[in-house]
């Protein structure tokens, strides 16, 4: 499996992953369709550069994509292929996030969760610090959660002193 930024181009093809990903968890049509315009990504966010995909034999298995400015900003959306969903593909995105974000000058992710998904980023080390309402569905309400990386070490004085 290969993890790289996802291209603008792909723009069309990740919203519909999203949709298949979102669906995998039971949600009818009309809620799926609620989801739409929420769900579709813009290629010039990709092209900004804060999505990334992982993909297996020339096929995207899932993206994730990192939005805000540092030092706080949001995962945005996550998502796998549902014949993909607990092979790992998610775990590998979440572990390249917690090496890029923090080297972006990131301090801490929010991340309103779908309901389905909380087990899965508190697994990840993310906290539930609320909710949130949907996007999509009035109404409805999501996990609010935060992940939170430590500061980036600062060099020893010694090892930036002149002899």
């Amino acid at each position: 499996m290969v993890i790289r930024p996802a291209r603008p181009s792909e723009a069309a093809e990740l919203g519909a992953l999203a949709l298949r990903s979102k669906a995998h968890w039971g949600y009818d049509a009309e809620f799926i369709e609620a989801c739409r315009v929420e769900l579709t990504l813009d290629p010039d966010v990709l092209a900004a550069g804060r999505a990334t995909v992982v993909e297996a034999d020339g096929r995207v298995l899932g993206f994730i994509t990192l939005t805000g400015a540092p030092p706080e900003g949001e995962l945005d959306m996550l998502f796998v292929e549902p014949e993909a969903i607990g092979r790992g593909i998610g775990r590998q995105l979440m572990e390249h996030l917690r090496a890029q974000a923090p080297a972006l000058g990131f301090r801490r992710l929010t991340i309103a969760a779908d309901p389905h998904a909380e087990p899965f980023y508190l697994a990840m080390g993310a906290v539930r610090i609320g909710t949130i309402p949907s996007g999509s569905i009035p109404g409805r309400e999501l996990p609010l959660m935060a992940l939170d990386f430590a500061p980036a070490e600062a060099p020893h004085p010694a090892a930036t002193t002149k002899a």
